[in-house]
């Protein structure tokens, strides 16, 4: 049986089913392994991880008296606050089709890479970088999610591994972009989070290769390594023509958390600002969406499920509902099981609800084959989403039957 558990309570010749966290909270390469290694053990208890799941049946069960949760009281707990997230979402505006959006934004998205490319490049060579090229790019990208947020976001997405430090940085210009609109601020603030989204992660072009691109478990050294990336950021952007107090706030502390175990500072509460704390979260969900040289990324439901498990301590708890709001609780290019028992992928959220997109049936469970695709706006049907289902156990390339 899989449990969760604190990480206080773990103990030598327990079976790590998950870690609870971003791979950027721990130094561990894999998610799942026996725990024997006493010096595994002190890495999990202090290296800021709050729970991890445990499976008792390839390993030691927790003590009777320890607090554990299950698998489906966890779905249960999560369902129930995406039912309320929902039920107090106001119905997005109506805007340009994905299928119309999509085309520009593909070439967008080439333009921004290239464009954050070459001021990477720069830092890299140890260069101050001018903040002002990338303004009409983050103003571009604006514009795109303003006529449909979904089709930048989904084109975002797709990364290999090779591009994953530049266009990471464009995906989460996007969210921030977007994630501001659905607070309410400014066109001027929504600018400023949009470019702090595209340069949070500059601190990378300092750190080695080797040690950034690692496929296996980092060591202790290296895990420090990789954690002065912000402070490296922040001094790149300290020497550089352009950058506000915004950029310097995000790249320096999008690695912080609200319960101050994060890093660099170790700064909690009020201490950690608006865009620091929106940073935190769009930071979180693109890289766990994305593939990377050490591990597959996550469906975007999955991953959004996982970061509610996460979300006390790790996340503010206002920002991460705007989150979810402000892509769906079925994000475009989630597989999910209909109540016909049916698989569709969805395709775009829809305006009457977070609860009911337009979606594409393909394939039918009950005759295990493929079925004629049908385009099904949920809000005008019968049929219902029943769960998220994961893609690799059906063996579906969503990208490419989504058409994104």
């Amino acid at each position: 049986m899989l449990k969760k558990i604190h990480v206080r309570d773990v103990r030598l010749g327990m079976y790590i089913q998950e870690l609870c966290g971003s791979w950027m909270d721990h130094p561990f390469w894999k998610k799942t392994f026996d725990l024997t290694d006493p010096k595994d053990l002190h890495s999990l208890q202090t290296c800021g991880l709050k729970e991890v799941w445990i499976d008792t049946e390839k390993g030691l069960d927790v003590e009777a008296h320890v607090a554990s949760m299950t698998v489906e009281q966890e779905k249960q707990k999560i369902a129930e606050e995406f039912q309320k997230i929902a039920d107090s979402a106001s119905k997005p505006e109506v805007r340009v089709s994905m299928k119309e959006e999509v085309v520009r934004a593909r070439k967008l998205q080439e333009k921004s890479k290239a464009t954050v490319s070459s001021m990477f490049h720069e830092a890299r060579m140890g260069n101050a970088i001018n903040v002002a090229d990338a303004v009409p790019i983050v103003d571009e990208i604006n514009l795109s999610v303003s006529r449909n947020p979904e089709a930048f976001l989904n084109i975002s997405r797709l990364k290999n591994k090779d591009d994953y430090t530049y266009l990471h940085s464009v995906a989460v210009c996007a969210l921030m972009i977007a994630l501001a609109k659905q607070l309410g601020l400014s066109e001027a603030d929504i600018k400023d989070a949009g470019m702090a989204g595209l340069l949070h992660d500059v601190g990378k072009m300092m750190i080695p290769d080797e040690v950034l691109n690692k496929p296996g478990k980092l060591t202790d050294e290296e895990f420090e390594i990789i954690k002065a990336h912000p402070l490296r950021g922040w001094e790149v952007l300290s020497n550089s023509e352009g950058a506000n107090q915004v950029a310097l706030d995000v790249v320096l502390h999008h690695h912080e958390r609200v319960d101050g175990t994060g890093y660099p500072n170790k700064i909690s509460g009020d201490a950690l600002t608006l865009f620091a704390r929106m940073g935190a979260v769009c930071d979180v969900y693109d890289a766990l969406t994305s593939n990377r040289c050490y591990k597959n990324g996550w469906e975007p439901a999955e991953t959004l499920h996982k970061m509610a498990e996460w979300r006390n301590g790790h996340f503010d708890e206002r920002i991460f509902y705007a989150f979810v709001k402000t892509i769906g609780i079925y994000p475009s290019g989630t597989l999910v099981r209909l109540k016909s028992e049916k698989l569709a992928i969805v395709m775009e959220q829809s305006e009457k609800g977070l609860l009911t997109p337009h979606i594409k049936a393909f394939f039918s469970t009950k005759s295990n084959e493929p079925i004629m695709p049908e385009l099904i706006d949920l809000s005008k049907s019968t049929d219902s989403i029943v769960n998220v289902e994961a893609a690799e156990k059906w063996g579906f390339d969503l990208k490419q039957l989504g058409g994104f």
